[in-house]
């Protein structure tokens, strides 16, 4: 029940996307991954995150005018079978161009070093080239899926590690044509679909007019030309430099509160003292000497003079605060190993790997074994 509701939001996520609700998007998939935790879904929100989302114009997909008129090398040729799509001759051998790749790195245009900014850049350029609404030529919607395969896996740098290292020319042939041997590269394929990416990239629109992307901070952003906009920021701009030194002692003025608590920060806790325990051997702070609570014998450790200052009932407290503290750990790494079983076991049936299958099954929960020790100790205590 839980998993067919977090389908149902996936769903409605992915509708969002296409009409340009980023926020709405990810509060939908992160309700999802909540109730149900998938892969799907966690692709898709490291996806926007990562890449964010270029603001649509209110066009439909089938409105991006192409801003010049066609050459002689782009006359329109019809689609065979009497269908009334056309296509350019340009459009054909960029299709072909990219069906003759033997990498991501050649479908994208990149080097093998490139950044996350030159694949951002190349897979813009290229998924409004070949996106299946604009080209229409044969083979243009294999080519689209190639492109936003190549940048699903070379954006991710664990997938792009193992590709680099394992890629090879077969892989290739299978993604820029249909995939009859679609398990042999599995590993190499992005985690959610073409589509899906490029309505993370452009809100499921195409963008109009004349388009400079720029990015801050790893994040994309598409600003679209407009000369009155540039005379306006112009002017403001002049308006900044004459005020900069007085923006600039404002500024001080403002952040002078946070600095004084960033201070007091510091000076409070070169003051604090070390705690008396840990439930871990840290010699960094004295923490060498083993021992064990009375009641439920969990292991912690103290400094050397320990005993002279802890003893009776102060002894007693403490030890309580030891088990509780060992509980919640145990706790918190029971649910962590609990959930790295059922994402290896979602994968493994996701991708019909069955080598990932076996590892989740053969996964030990350690910390579930002591909590359920621990708790069994209670009861007889």
């Amino acid at each position: 029940m839980e998993k067919e509701e977090a389908e149902r939001l996936i769903d409605k996520a992915k509708v969002c996307l296409r009409s340009g609700r980023r926020d709405k998007a990810l509060q939908l998939l992160y309700e999802a991954q909540k109730l149900y935790p998938s892969v799907r879904a966690r692709a898709l929100i490291d996806a926007i995150t990562r890449n964010g989302c270029a603001p649509g114009d209110g066009h439909n997909m089938r409105d991006f005018p192409s801003g010049k008129k066609n050459s002689a090398s782009e006359e329109p040729l019809p689609q065979k079978g009497g269908d009334s799509k056309s296509y350019t001759e340009e459009q054909l051998q960029g299709v072909q161009r990219i069906k003759k790749c033997k990498d991501y790195y050649e479908i994208l245009g990149v080097s093998k070093d490139a950044s996350d900014e030159d694949l951002k850049k190349a897979y813009r350029k290229l998924a409004l080239k070949f996106h299946p609404d604009k080209n229409c030529a044969p083979g243009a919607t294999d080519a689209f899926k190639a492109i936003g395969n190549a940048y699903g896996v070379l954006s991710n740098p664990e997938k792009r590690r193992r590709y680099d290292q394992f890629g090879d020319e077969h892989q290739m042939e299978n993604t820029t044509h249909s995939a009859p041997h679609h398990n042999f590269y599995q590993e190499f394929e992005a985690d959610i679909t073409p589509e899906e990416l490029f309505n993370v990239f452009f809100g499921g629109r195409f963008p109009t007019g004349n388009i400079h992307v720029y990015t801050n901070q790893g994040a994309a952003y598409t600003h679209f030309y407009n000369p009155r906009r540039r005379r306006m920021n112009e002017r403001r701009e002049e308006g900044v430099q004459d005020h900069g030194s007085q923006n600039t002692f404002t500024a001080f003025l403002q952040l002078l509160p946070v600095l004084v608590l960033v201070f007091i920060s510091v000076i409070t806790q070169l003051m604090s003292t070390n705690p008396p325990y840990s439930l871990f051997y840290k010699p960094s702070l004295g923490l060498v000497v083993a021992r064990e609570t009375e009641a439920l014998g969990v292991p912690y450790y103290v400094e050397k003079g320990f005993e002279k200052e802890y003893k009776g009932d102060a002894l007693q407290e403490l030890e309580k605060s030891i088990e509780t503290d060992y509980i919640d750990y145990l706790q918190t790494s029971c649910w962590k190993e609990k959930q790295q079983k059922s994402d290896l076991a979602n994968l493994g049936r996701l991708y019909r790997d069955e080598r990932l299958k076996q590892k989740a099954d053969s996964m030990k929960l350690d910390n579930c074994e002591k909590l359920h020790r621990l708790a069994g100790k209670r009861r007889g205590g």
